[in-house]
């Protein structure tokens, strides 16, 4: 614990369930895991109302930074069913401080059917403020709310999945932009952490408080912040939230393929799934998803060649966002290739060639070598990628856990002028 500026929760062993799908779990195999799918039945999904707003397949994008701009949502969306496709976080004291790259983030392209904005902020007045740019400027249909966020960099500032632990500035912050967004008929949801650690849970009292004033529904990650993205969420949190609320409730965590997005359902009878890290470098995930929900067996299964042609596509729409700067483009898309060939029997030369792209004719350039008839291993299919085994030190303000109520000292210290809060 600092004795000056923030308190640390270090929780390592707060998880040991493990995904039963990786190697890392000695408790199942993956035919056991995927059991259930074998002549089982599809669980009624209905559509769902979020105010106004008719969402036939209660299908949801969750937003991640450096990841659900507009290319990538235009490509999800493509692929999948009339869901939410979510827009990347959005940091309300950039945009009202009018930094360019926070309205770059909100930009929508003209195909997307419903134009979904997640804001995040611990100021209610500055997300107030944010959500009145929002509003006055058309710039959404929906605002979703961020209290999920395990980043300690979000979370030493009392923000994200730390904020909801302190219930007058949670209650008061979704008041507010509820009160801005209900006058123009634009409803508003939240997502949310089970709490900051397994001793301190907040999600119960966090969705009754968010459907108090007036959320439209609420989407749970079924990890702790201390959890990070560890181990495997534990879904029966959602089934309990949903018992508990009258609003939609949907269930994020652990969605790498179809079957486990029909299968979150199945056990917790949630009102529809948030994808995450599942559809990275997967944007087809959702053509999936939308069969599986329909009860049709199809499945997509790229050839290399056909992600080629994505990442081209995916790379002419990055110049587009970034208003024809390529170089720009092409860095950002790094990322991405890395995830589009995750599980392909490509080597690192092949990777690193493409980590070296400074233009679109460098990507076209690599894309060409590709093999064309390459298809996924099975080995990898539809399993967990990335970190699964590691907790991570939680950072939150000094103090923080003393009390669920703000003090006035804590108020003035979260509510400085802070420069990373204004910039990207």
């Amino acid at each position: 614990m600092s004795n000056t500026s923030e308190t640390i929760i270090t929780a390592p062993h707060e998880t040991d369930v493990l995904d039963p799908r990786t190697d890392a779990s000695h408790t199942s195999t993956d035919a056991a895991y995927a059991a259930y799918a074998a002549g089982s039945s599809v669980p009624a999904i209905r559509p769902v109302q979020i105010g106004p707003i008719t969402v036939p397949t209660p299908v949801v994008l969750s937003p991640m930074a450096g990841v659900t701009n507009w290319p990538f949502r235009v490509l999800c969306e493509e692929y999948g069913p009339d869901g939410l496709y979510v827009a990347e976080m959005i940091t309300a004291r950039a945009l009202v401080a009018r930094n360019p790259k926070a309205f770059r983030l909100c930009r929508f392209a003209p195909s997307e059917k419903i134009r979904s904005l997640q804001l995040y902020g611990v100021d209610p007045s500055i997300v107030e403020q944010a959500a009145h740019i929002v509003v006055d400027g058309g710039m959404a249909d929906h605002v979703d709310l961020n209290f999920g966020c395990p980043v300690p960099k979000v979370t030493r500032r009392g923000g994200g999945s730390a904020l909801p632990w302190k219930t007058d500035l949670f209650r008061e912050l979704i008041e507010r932009v509820v009160r801005v967004c209900g006058a123009a008929n634009i409803p508003v949801t939240a997502k949310i952490r089970v709490g900051i650690d397994h001793e301190h849970e907040t999600f119960l009292e966090a969705g009754h408080i968010a459907q108090e004033e007036g959320c439209a529904a609420v989407t749970l990650h079924a990890r702790t912040t201390a959890e990070y993205y560890g181990g495997h969420s534990d879904w029966s949190r959602i089934g309990e939230l949903t018992a508990a609320l009258d609003i939609p409730v949907f269930g994020n965590g652990d969605i790498w393929g179809a079957d486990d997005a029909v299968e979150m359902v199945r056990q917790t009878g949630c009102a529809g799934v948030a994808i995450g890290r599942g559809c990275q470098g997967r944007p087809w995930l959702f053509a999936d998803i939308r069969n599986a929900f329909a009860g049709n067996p199809a499945r997509v299964d790229p050839t290399l060649g056909e992600v080629g042609r994505v990442i081209e596509r995916h790379a002419e729409l990055l110049v587009e966002f970034y208003d024809g700067d390529e170089r720009m483009a092409v860095h950002d898309l790094r990322k991405h290739v890395a995830w589009y060939l995750k599980g392909y029997p490509v080597g690192g030369s092949t990777r690193r060639a493409f980590m070296e792209c400074e233009s679109l004719d460098d990507v076209r350039r690599e894309i060409g070598l590709l093999d064309p008839s390459m298809r996924m291993s099975e080995r990898v299919r539809d399993k967990p990628r990335g970190r699964v085994r590691f907790a991570k030190k939680v950072h939150l303000p000094y103090g923080w856990l003393d009390s669920r109520v703000t003090t006035h000292e804590q108020r003035q210290t979260l509510f400085g002028d802070d420069p990373m809060d204004a910039s990207y």
